[in-house]
């Protein structure tokens, strides 16, 4: 079977072999994930999935509306993707560290690390004004050549 373009459906034998290691070693995860205690373990993916889809969801989706509609009002609805990155990276540290940026368990994590819990907040912000900053400077970085390529373009005889 063969899609447009010519491309095998089914991909290279490497590819094949490829994927077919990475779903042996994502069953053997199950089984060792799932052996001692199932049901929370269930318990807590299915919960996540409810909160991901009734919570988050709506949340990202209406603060990127909110975004896209700010810039598509000022005609540059294309700058949008110089928001979403370095905030969906942010929203995603945010969320891998919370416990340690929130302070909850830094007692906890110096307790095992000998190391103080205190500069997750002050990193984390360091980080994400880094990341918004990078997209700016990509943004300048774009529109520097916009405007170079339109002066450079001959104009046209009507």
């Amino acid at each position: 079977m063969r899609r447009p373009f010519g491309k095998p459906a089914l991909g290279s034998p490497l590819h094949i072999l490829l994927f077919a290691c990475s779903f042996a070693l994502a069953g053997y995860a199950a089984v060792r994930l799932l052996g001692d205690d199932w049901f929370e373990v269930a318990l807590w993916f299915v919960g996540l999935a409810v909160l991901h889809d009734l919570v988050l969801v709506p949340l990202y989706a209406g603060a990127d509306r909110a975004v896209t509609g700010a810039l598509d009002g000022v005609g540059h609805r294309e700058w949008t993707v110089y928001v979403r990155v370095p905030a969906a990276l942010s929203a995603l540290l945010l969320l891998v560290w919370f416990p340690l940026i929130s302070g909850q368990v830094a007692d906890h994590y110096r307790s095992a690390t000998v190391l103080s819990g205190d500069d997750f907040l002050s990193r984390w912000l360091l980080i994400t004004a880094v990341l918004f900053g990078g997209s700016a400077l990509l943004l300048v970085r774009r529109l520097r050549r916009l405007r170079r390529a339109t002066k450079e373009r001959p104009p046209v005889a009507h």
